[in-house]
């Protein structure tokens, strides 16, 4: 059966051994996984979730009991204080443009201290010159570049003391770039040498692609906001779209005031028949991160075998669920993101090329077989055509389809005379 798909015996052979490798890392991420589905459970029993919180409201969204209840569900998740939970939101950029917009005014100043956000922020911001930038309305921005990975504490905290900060941002994941993702215990190391400087300093963690990986989520360590998309890891590839602002209540509510209109607020928004995909979503969210993890170790193990560069290793402490394949020329690249393509369930006759897609400098290309556009909860890997050429792999519903995936793109890798055996 599995030949019929296009994988050659070679490369199920060798899955099988890595496979034999990679059980105790299994094991481990089983754990963190069942830790994380008894808070999801508790919050819809503590919230009492029933039949009545699937209906829809439409128009303005008055007294919409379902939205009401899955905020206050994914805030006792995030151990938030409250939470804004919306399909109005297009994507997690989205959600962390009405953030900034919501929290910084003109003359503020906006500090990044993990490096350049995410190539879709530079027009937000104004790194990219844009009328409708942060920068067109006298909102300043700054950055301190992570030093191998590590946040450059010195000089962090030199330029707190300097003072005139009113946010701190920090990107977990590592976009695309070759740093590494930001583990919790540094994101609570730097948040309290911070708060003992100036404790009013908004600190905003951006969290794509990094919710649920461990048991712990940065509110719980000192953060003052988390933002994060639903088409990624808490939407458990069933939520349709949408994303989340949660954190301290009066800047969710400063949030929603943003996205909405100022005085209404969290009050309007229909939720236009999601409710019920967003709570099952939530609900499938920690074995679907568990199975994306599993997915990423398969690959790790698989491709440092065959001799490309990969990070994380496959026994390595993870803080999302990307993992990065670099192979060192555009050709080897296009054909394994192809091949990921051609191993899903849905396009799988479609091939990828690079394109200049809206948001970014470099052209893309972009594999995703997904039930919804643009999901990266399920298999997809993407990456932009540039030197070390480097592809940036997520996703898995299940393990299963996920390994199949891996092993389609090696075969195709092969079958293009690439000699990757």
């Amino acid at each position: 059966m599995i030949e019929e798909l296009g994988i050659t015996k070679e490369i199920v052979q060798l899955s099988q051994q890595v496979e034999k490798e990679i059980g105790p890392i299994f094991q481990n991420i089983d754990k963190v996984c069942e830790y994380n589905s008894i808070k999801v459970l508790k919050a819809f029993q503590d919230n009492n979730i029933q039949e009545l919180h699937f209906e829809s409201t439409t128009g303005y969204g008055y007294g919409d009991i379902g939205r009401d209840t899955i905020e206050k569900v994914f805030a006792q998740i995030l151990k938030a204080e409250d939470a804004l939970v919306r399909s109005q939101f297009i994507s997690g950029t989205h959600a962390l443009t009405v953030a900034l917009f919501a929290f910084l005014r003109p003359n503020d100043v906006m500090l990044s201290i993990s490096g350049k956000p995410y190539d879709t922020l530079d027009s937000v911001i104004g790194i990219k010159e844009n009328n409708s930038s942060l920068k067109s309305f006298g909102i300043k921005y700054e950055q301190i570049d992570l030093i191998k990975s590590e946040f450059n504490t010195p000089q962090i905290l030199k330029r707190v003391k300097e003072g005139n900060i009113k946010l701190i941002e920090i990107q977990r994941s590592r976009g695309y770039s070759l740093r590494d993702s930001i583990s919790i215990e540094k994101i609570e190391k730097i948040i309290k040498e911070i708060k003992k400087i100036d404790k009013n300093i908004i600190i905003m963690i951006d969290n794509c692609y990094c919710e649920f990986v461990t048991e712990i989520e940065p509110l719980q360590v000192g953060a003052d906001i988390i933002v994060g998309s639903l088409i990624k890891n808490l939407g458990g590839g069933i939520a349709p779209n949408g994303a989340y602002i949660a954190g301290k209540k009066e800047l969710v509510e400063l949030a929603a005031q943003r996205l909405t209109t100022p005085g209404q607020g969290k009050e309007v928004g229909p939720s236009l028949g999601v409710n019920k995909l967003i709570l099952q979503g939530i609900y499938f969210a920690p074995e679907v991160v568990a199975n994306s993890l599993k997915t990423a170790v398969l690959a790790s193990r698989m491709l440092e075998k065959l001799g490309y560069k990969v990070s994380p290793k496959y026994d390595e402490t993870r803080a999302d669920i990307v993992q990065t394949i670099e192979f060192g020329e555009p050709e080897t690249l296009i054909k394994y993101c192809q091949g990921i393509q051609m191993g899903s369930a849905i396009d799988s006759k479609t091939l990828p090329e690079p394109w200049d897609m809206p948001g970014y400098e470099d052209k893309i290309i972009m594999a995703a077989g997904a039930f919804t556009q643009g999901s990266s909860i399920e298999l997809s890997c993407d990456a932009p055509i540039r030197p070390p050429y480097i592809a940036f792999m997520q996703g898995g519903l299940t393990y299963q389809y996920g390994k199949l995936g891996v092993l389609k793109a090696i075969s195709n890798m092969r079958k293009k005379n690439i000699n990757v055996i």
